[in-house]
């Protein structure tokens, strides 16, 4: 696609939460900190929560590969378990051999026994939750009773719950009162302001290898920005439509207009209302010229992303 004609070896917005493109500043920052500061000293529950779309996938996966030797990770990318389903995966991943006949207590004490010889070993076991929101409560409730395993000394399984601002509703509820009070940390990622909407344009470009100047104008940056919200997964999605944009056109620089384009295309962004129907006119003869120029399947990967 565009990738040759922007000399950059990958496409630098794709919506797969690729940690070669983690932004290290802000509240990002500050929650992956925050997280490693907490499993080092192994405080049990840490929640980070944030809005559709922030990048807690990401920050979990650079959280995930910035774990040592020293650590036994185990992901749950769909929470959606019961009670035994989330017994029986947490065995599996620490290397405990269970028979789902065998009695819920006794799959417990097998449970304990590999967390002590784990941490005999100086093993730490991380179990990380994404969109935890989804947990249903008796999960919810037999997490907390795993984080029960502990020694006088440490605890022997630490949980990181990742969420939207549905996680933090959930956890006001009387009968989760005890999970939240062993949540020692808690962060929020927030969407960019302009100044790191900017940088972080730069630093995905740097990172799929542009080497030019300013691909982005201060004033696509901007709106890019306002109608994005700072958001990082819909400022991916506009940002690539702008590039493809430029493309279609043979422009070597991102403009207002390129923007706007994107804008009218995604239903999403904040201004795509308040834009005239008839702009979409503007954004589709570019995908035909697009085809002209023999770029194979570029109308049908618009949505692909």
């Amino acid at each position: 696609m565009y990738q040759e004609h922007f000399g950059l070896h990958e496409r630098p917005f794709s919506l797969t939460p690729d940690t070669q493109f983690f932004f290290n500043k802000r509240s990002h920052r500050d929650a992956l900190n925050t997280l490693l500061l907490a499993l080092r000293h192994s405080e049990g529950f840490v929640k980070i929560s944030g809005e559709v779309g922030t990048g807690k996938t990401l920050l979990c996966r650079k959280l995930l590969n910035s774990l040592g030797d020293e650590y036994i990770t185990a992901y749950i990318p769909n929470p959606y378990l019961t009670p035994d389903e989330l017994k029986w995966f947490l065995a599996s991943e620490i290397g405990v051999e269970y028979d789902k006949s065998v009695p819920a207590y006794k799959l417990l004490d097998d449970i304990y026994k590999r967390l002590l010889t784990l941490a005999q070993e100086r093993r730490q076991v991380v179990l990380v939750v994404d969109e935890a929101q989804a947990m249903p409560r008796e999960s919810i409730e037999a997490l907390r009773l795993l984080t029960n395993l502990e020694t006088e000394k440490r605890k022997l399984l630490q949980v990181v719950l990742l969420g939207q601002p549905e996680l933090d509703e959930m956890l006001e509820r009387p009968d989760l009162r005890q999970l939240k009070q062993r949540i020692v940390f808690s962060e929020v990622l927030k969407g960019f302001d302009l100044k790191d909407t900017r940088q972080y344009l730069a630093y995905r470009l740097a990172s799929a290898g542009f080497s030019g100047r300013e691909l982005f104008s201060p004033a696509s940056s901007r709106l890019l920005y306002q109608a994005s919200g700072g958001i990082p997964r819909l400022m991916n999605i506009l940002a690539h439509k702008a590039m493809l944009a430029a493309y279609g056109r043979g422009d070597q620089s991102i403009t207002r207009t390129h923007v706007i384009s994107a804008i009218k295309d995604t239903g999403e962004s904040r201004f795509h209302g308040r834009l005239s129907a008839s702009g979409a006119a503007f954004f589709w003869p570019i995908l035909g010229a697009l085809s002209a120029l023999a770029v194979v399947g570029v109308p049908r990967l618009m949505g692909v992303w």
